[in-house]
């Protein structure tokens, strides 16, 4: 995805950059990276300096960025993704500012090893040495959009009273969604839908799917998009899952399909549900580990608040070909366009780090053959727990402590992580359970301040 000028062979180049540059009279050029906990982090430099960005000479104190490095090995370099120079079209027209996507280095020229985008290009190499060639990701992130007060601090006030599907003028954020769009559009992306989802406040967009780090670059960019378009509605919008009780929370479902050549090796047309050997153990492998990996895709305190019967998220561990209330669920397009959709993962993942855990856990099933469980084309929310039990049914964790506890005892999901990036994103997490297991919340007050 780029708005800048290509060469013959479809890839940016240093040359292309540069003209693109000049003729759209850009003045800034902001260089990008995504730190462990998912937050988009950059360093801005004037045009002038573009040339030594474009030589991988840009530096950057990589100890002030969490989950880096310690102060006495804190030099960094960036190194930007050509293919990912990007105009934002919001900005002025007296100086426009454009992006690239960097992965971070150390001085040696080594990849960084706790850079989540460089940790993700790890396992795709591993992916690489099994015969594939790609590994395909179409997400579909919701968000909430609420009211900005008059200090232009978020509010829990929503503009409208909209559900699924529904137009103007229940729908009031219609407007602002249509112009995140035009923006996306104008970026490059292939918008394919964009509609009110369930819960009042809420919306969903979805884009084409595209290769694994393309399509995680794309999530980052999205999340900005949406957040300064919605600022000029008046907005504040919010990936967090679960910001109001009582409604649904926002997830980011994974489309995932894997590739050989131009062949989906999750298409077997003479096969049961036309799903290959790949396809299977691939989902046995995301069965088999998705409780260690659930820390990484649902990595806050309030992804747990998500997870619960009764809004459409799932919280039980099973696979359908039919029905959307399991964990997997297997959409009916077949051909090219053959894959599992994952529904546990919310918009607060860091997009990088859960690609690579999925793709670990489906690649264990793979290179060990795992068979997946029989379907379940019950509604799993009106199951009992004896009835769960007798299918096999476990549940995702129930809180953040206990899916770091899960995670600590799976190896493949940490080595996917690797080292370096696990005991920095672990740290933090414990720290964020702990501040909030010793905080004292509101409902505390309202439950026991008169009864006691």
């Amino acid at each position: 995805m780029t708005n800048t000028v290509i060469n013959k062979a479809g890839k940016a180049t240093k040359e292309s950059i540069k003209k693109i540059v000049a003729d759209k009279n850009v003045k800034f050029i902001r260089l990008q990276f995504t730190d462990i906990l998912g937050t988009i982090k950059n360093v801005e430099i004037p045009v002038s300096q573009l040339d030594k960005a474009l030589d991988n000479k840009m530096m950057f104190d990589g100890s002030s960025i969490e989950g880096f490095v310690r102060i006495e090995e804190s030099d960094m370099y960036l190194r930007p993704d050509l293919d990912t120079f990007m105009i934002f079209p919001w900005t002025a027209e007296k100086g426009k500012v454009a992006r690239l996507i960097c992965d971070i280095a150390r001085p040696d020229g080594s990849p960084f090893e706790g850079d989540p985008r460089s940790n993700l290009k790890r396992m795709l190499k591993e992916m690489e040495e099994l015969g594939f060639t790609g590994f395909n990701l179409g997400p579909e992130p919701e968000f909430f959009l609420f009211k900005l007060d008059e200090k232009g601090n978020p509010t829990l006030e929503l503009n409208d009273d909209g559900g699924y599907f529904d137009l103007a003028p229940t729908d009031l954020g219609e407007n602002c969604r249509r112009d995140i769009v035009l923006e996306l559009e104008e970026m490059g992306f292939e918008v394919e839908a964009s509609h009110h989802e369930v819960a009042p406040g809420q919306h969903e967009i979805d884009f084409k799917y595209a290769n694994a780090i393309e399509a995680c670059d794309n999530i980052q960019t999205f999340k900005l998009v949406v957040k300064t378009i919605a600022r000029k509605h008046g907005l504040h919008a919010t990936f967090m899952p679960k910001p109001l009780f009582g409604v649904n929370g926002s997830g980011m479902h994974f489309n995932l399909s894997l590739f050989q050549g131009d062949k989906n090796a999750f298409w077997d047309e003479g096969a049961d549900l036309q799903l290959s050997k790949t396809a299977k153990h691939f989902l046995a492998g995301v069965l088999k580990h998705v409780q260690g990996f659930t820390a990484v895709t649902n990595p806050t305190v309030n992804s747990y608040k998500r997870l619960v019967p009764g809004y459409e998220a799932p919280c039980y561990v099973a696979w359908s070909p039919k029905n959307r209330s399991p964990l997997v669920r297997i959409p009916e397009s077949r051909g090219l366009s053959t894959r599992i959709e994952l529904r546990s993962v919310d918009p607060s993942a860091n997009p990088y780090l859960a690609m690579a855990v999925i793709l670990a856990a489906g690649l264990d099933g793979v290179k060990n053959e795992i068979e997946p469980p029989a379907p379940v084309d019950r509604n799993i929310y009106v199951m009992n727990a004896e009835e769960r039990a007798a299918n096999g049914i476990d549940s995702l964790p129930g809180s953040l402590d206990a899916a770091l506890a899960t995670l600590a005892k799976d190896e493949v999901i940490i080595n996917a992580l690797g080292e370096h990036i696990y005991a920095n994103f672990k740290e933090a997490k414990e720290v964020e359970f702990d501040m909030f297991r010793t905080s004292v919340h509101q409902w505390e007050r309202d439950q026991y301040l008169k009864m006691y």
